[in-house]
């Protein structure tokens, strides 16, 4: 029989031995994202959620993660996929429950820059955006506490959820923080027109005349014709953070903006969205109603429903000619960004597994 003194012995060795074969804590590595200087540099990095390596991976890894629904088959990347710039082609997508959600998926590029989330501008951060398409009954429809305690049980989860915040505990606020880290890098700015503002791309005529009309303004007295995109869709990142009516009806049969606000004057208002990799997004506006860039010109150029809250730009109608409209769509094609379709920092990791 063992001694006592051997027993001891033994179960420190032991002790040793564990300890030895854990692994070592560590301290998340801190990521600094870079984009181009006409950028600009007013974006949001929250101090409570601080965008780290391991937080990154860990936020790609959910992205992709199909335990996060209710009927584990669907993730964000059912709506957000990669080679359409983060949108689905839908009109609608359809839920967890198969039931169709009422306003068309929006890309998810360059959201670092956007202060007013969804197409009517429900939430003020990427932490607050991830939490309804998480938990909406229609869509992946599963509260954070039932995916949290599902990610506890898999074998995988809580060591990384330890690197990327300290400790196995895995939590709905952990999950959506590290959703938020990994969209945070969803970062689009190597399309031709990157490339001609870097002057390293020369632009064809056709695309040459179709940045002049986006940007210019029609002047007769002058002799200046202009589609005037820039005012909603004007500089390097082609979005605004406002919300206007774009005259698609002139009874808006969706309120918009004004569900949020309350005020009459929201009425038929959207969030402007960016044009970055346009050509890849369709279908068109809130409610998908336009199948192709061909269709969103002519609206613009001939179709725009005036009512009361109608955008001040776009009282008058443009009536651009056929030439002009092939020449804004050769424009608008500068704007996709082969590179961010095809990055694999932003691909399913479970793919490699």
């Amino acid at each position: 029989m063992l001694s006592r003194k051997a027993i001891l012995s033994g179960l420190l060795l032991m002790m040793v031995i564990m300890t030895a074969q854990m692994p070592a804590s560590r301290v998340p590595v801190p990521v600094t994202l870079s984009w181009p200087d006409y950028f600009g540099n007013r974006v949001f990095l929250p101090a409570g959620n601080p965008v780290t390596e391991d937080g990154i991976a860990l936020g790609r890894r959910l992205f992709y993660e199909k335990a996060l629904s209710s009927t584990d088959q669907m993730n964000c990347a059912t709506c957000h996929q990669q080679a359409k710039a983060f949108t689905d082609g839908k009109r609608f997508s359809a839920g967890a429950d198969g039931v169709l959600q009422p306003r068309n998926t929006m890309s998810l590029a360059n959201l670092l820059w956007v202060r007013q989330l969804f197409w009517d501008g429900r939430a003020a951060s990427l932490e607050e955006q991830a939490v309804t398409p998480l938990t909406a009954a229609h869509e992946m429809g599963q509260s954070l506490e039932v995916a949290a305690a599902k990610l506890q049980r898999q074998r995988r989860y809580p060591a990384l959820f330890r690197r990327a915040f300290g400790s196995d505990s895995i939590t709905g606020d952990r999950i959506v923080k590290a959703l938020a880290q990994f969209e945070r890098t969803l970062i689009s700015a190597n399309s031709r027109y990157d490339q001609y503002l870097q002057g390293k791309y020369q632009p064809s005529v056709a695309e040459s005349n179709g940045i002049t009309l986006f940007y210019a303004n029609t002047d007769t007295a002058r002799g200046i014709r202009g589609a005037g995109c820039a005012h909603c869709h004007g500089g390097p990142k082609t979005y605004s953070d406002l919300f206007h009516n774009n005259g698609l009806d002139s009874l808006p049969a969706d309120a918009g903006r004004q569900l949020i606000t309350g005020q009459a004057y929201d009425k038929g208002r959207f969030r402007v969205a960016t044009l970055r990799n346009i050509a890849l997004t369709a279908p068109y506006m809130h409610d998908g109603r336009f199948p192709d860039l061909e269709s969103v010109i002519d609206h613009y150029s001939e179709h725009v429903a005036h009512s009361e809250t109608l955008s001040p730009f776009l009282q008058q109608p443009l009536r651009l000619t056929g030439r002009e409209k092939k020449d804004l769509l050769a424009f608008l094609h500068m704007l996709t960004d082969s590179t961010f379709i095809t990055d694999p920092r932003f691909s399913n990791p479970f793919n490699n597994n």
